[in-house]
């Protein structure tokens, strides 16, 4: 519906009175808790055959993690690196021998953390919950409380993030770069990961094998 026009007061003249306000209200795309599929027609190689999980979602842009790019570093070898030890056996998303993931190609040398939201007693400093099922944490304390046996038992660490500015992402699904689903959380955490992008089709009920790059129109 378009916004009504300001009324002018009964003393203004021609030159001092607001144009009327024709402007519509449109709806906003939100996609915070959804997947994104690339089509075939993605050849970008950074982003062809990936999943990317959308974090955030608003006016000024979109910011996800790529969810099925291992990289050849090791959740063991990343905990060295950032001197914690292991004081318990972990949970098997934590194995020490489970691939780190490559997130995006923003801040490639930054870890995000996706989890399932963790019990009360432990706040992280820097955390933000995504949905009940999925929150997003970029400081050291979740891996700490990991380490300590405190932490969250269903994760995923990316190095890097994907990002794009403001109607950017809007454009490339208009473009018929990608496919859009709400996100399934076991799919996040429990589904291995050269899996992910087939079981992410599924949501569609789409086969992989038939999916072209071409957008269909009624």
């Amino acid at each position: 519906m378009a916004k009504q026009g300001k009324a002018q007061h009964p003393s203004s003249t021609a030159s001092t009175a607001e144009a009327p306000d024709f402007s519509y209200d449109t709806p906003q795309l939100q996609l915070a808790d959804h997947f994104l599929i690339a089509m075939p027609n993605m050849l970008d190689p950074v982003f062809g055959g990936t999943v990317v999980y959308i974090c955030e979602h608003n006016e000024s842009g979109a910011l996800g993690m790529i969810i099925n790019r291992p990289t050849d570093l090791s959740m063991g070898v990343l905990f060295e690196r950032l001197d914690l030890a292991l004081e318990i056996t972990p949970h098997d998303l934590a194995r020490p021998d489970k691939p780190v993931l490559f997130g995006g190609p923003v801040q490639v040398e930054r870890g995000f953390v996706l989890h399932a939201p963790d019990v009360p007693r432990v706040v992280y400093t820097s955390s933000l919950k995504v949905s009940d099922e999925v929150s997003l944490t970029t400081s050291r304390d979740v891996l700490e409380a990991v380490a300590n046996g405190i932490g969250p038992d269903r994760l995923i660490v990316t190095l890097g993030c994907a990002g794009w500015g403001a109607g950017q992402l809007e454009d490339e699904i208009l473009r018929n770069g990608w496919l859009t689903v709400r996100a399934d959380a076991a799919i996040l955490f429990d589904t291995p990961i050269e899996l992910r992008f087939t079981a992410a089709m599924n949501l569609l009920g789409i086969d992989p094998r038939h999916l072209t790059g071409e957008a269909g129109h009624a």
